[in-house]
């Protein structure tokens, strides 16, 4: 077995394989960044399994979320194996399967339809047809370049997303809401939502504008992001339809496991149910 020191060079070649490897730019920055931890809390010394394990309880102890461990684990056994290394690769943490979601991370229909009165209120036309855009098509936040002017007119976006192309429909009353936004902004061709500029508005900017909304939405700032967007289309959806695969579909998703995180109740819709059951006599 070959030893494994980390240096600087192989990490910049794994960041050129994971390119050829046409991996998102997101995903490429979360393994660097994961990797570079890992590094620094270990020093120069030669990586053994017995180090990667205690980084892993490390990690746990500190009171990191199984899935955000488990997602570093993912970074290191890729690198590990691209490295030649793959004895070197540690087990993921078991965790139950998640039955229902904590009220304070769950955004409602209600906390939604306050977010966006608050960026009408604060005259911020874009943000709120951002909001609307997001929620009203269940796209990622990083999609969003792929509304354009000419998408609207077909009322269909094509993504292209995680090596994967899908067609994201856009209902007419959005459509008409894009159109009036374009118009209005004279952006006569390409992607509507841009800075000054003409580039794309980034997810930073939209995560800040976002959060400068709660106190006046009065929504918890920790339910405020653009994901949980994504997970209330997706939770309106299924109540609609009830077709996981197709829901699947949409979102873009390889796993039905990992659309199956986004439609679960929160623990009062839970609890609801199990009263309605009647059976403490």
């Amino acid at each position: 077995m070959s030893e494994l020191i980390i240096t600087e060079n192989i990490i910049d070649e794994f960041r050129r394989y994971m390119r050829l490897e046409e991996k998102s730019e997101n995903t490429i920055e979360k393994y660097m960044r994961d990797i570079k931890v890992f590094c620094k809390c270990i020093g120069n010394q030669a990586v053994t399994k017995e180090l990667t394990i205690e980084y892993k309880e490390k990690l746990l102890s500190d009171g990191y979320a199984i899935s955000s461990v488990n997602s570093v684990i993912a970074s290191l056994n890729s690198f590990f194996v691209f490295a030649g290394c793959e004895y070197l690769k540690v087990k993921a943490v078991k965790e139950q399967r998640q039955i229902f979601c904590p009220e304070n991370k769950e955004l409602t229909r209600q906390e939604y339809t306050r977010l966006l009165k608050a960026a009408e209120s604060k005259g911020n036309n874009r943000l709120n047809l951002i909001l609307q855009t997001i929620c009203g098509t269940g796209i990622r936040v990083s999609e969003l370049k792929f509304i354009t002017v000419e998408a609207v007119k077909k009322g269909e976006a094509l993504v292209f997303c995680k090596g994967k192309r899908r067609p994201v429909f856009l209902v007419k009353k959005l459509q008409k809401k894009l159109f009036r936004y374009a118009a209005e902004h004279k952006i006569h061709s390409g992607c509507i939502f841009i800075t000054r500029t003409g580039k794309p508005v980034s997810r930073t900017n939209i995560w800040r504008d976002m959060k400068n909304l709660c106190k006046d939405a009065d929504v918890n700032p920790d339910k405020v992001f653009p994901h949980n967007l994504r997970h209330l289309f997706a939770r309106v959806f299924y109540s609609i339809e009830k077709d996981i695969a197709k829901l699947a579909d949409i979102l873009g998703h390889s796993s039905i496991n990992t659309t199956r995180i986004y439609i679960i109740s929160t623990g009062t819709e839970h609890r609801r149910r199990m009263e309605n059951m009647h059976l403490v006599i």
